[in-house]
């Protein structure tokens, strides 16, 4: 059983920046896929950034790859999501989620939703022009 708690959303203008961070509480060792994801209204939930706790294997969505930054603190069992120039269709709740090994595909942790077991509450991220 896994409990995330997603935090660092908020407000900002155009070209700012906001880090995430999602902290895990579990009762089980081992390393787990870590992702974020993010729903627009209206929209399905897309996978952004992907990262196995065990080391590297980072993976992320075309539409923000060198803007969006993922990272993990393991002492802390923390991932973090950097945004950097934020633009205004990146306004959405955004959702940290974990799942075991079998989400893994070639190496890298997937980006589907489908395949996620474990999801925090969401952290709402809004982005004015």
């Amino acid at each position: 059983q896994v409990q995330l708690v997603e935090s660092g959303g908020g407000s900002v203008q155009a070209g700012g920046s906001l880090r995430l961070s999602c902290t895990a509480s579990r009762n089980t060792d081992g390393n787990y896929c870590m992702a974020w994801f993010r729903q627009a209204p209206g929209k399905e939930r897309e996978g952004v950034a992907s990262i196995w706790t065990g080391g590297g294997s980072i993976n992320y969505a075309d539409s923000v790859k060198g803007r969006l930054t993922i990272s993990q603190d393991n002492v802390k069992n923390t991932v973090y999501l950097e945004m950097n120039n934020l633009k205004p269709e990146d306004t959405a709740m955004y959702y940290c989620a974990a799942g075991g090994s079998w989400v893994r595909t070639g190496g890298y942790c997937s980006l589907s939703h489908l395949v996620y077991t474990y999801w925090g509450q969401g952290t709402q991220v809004t982005v004015s022009s």
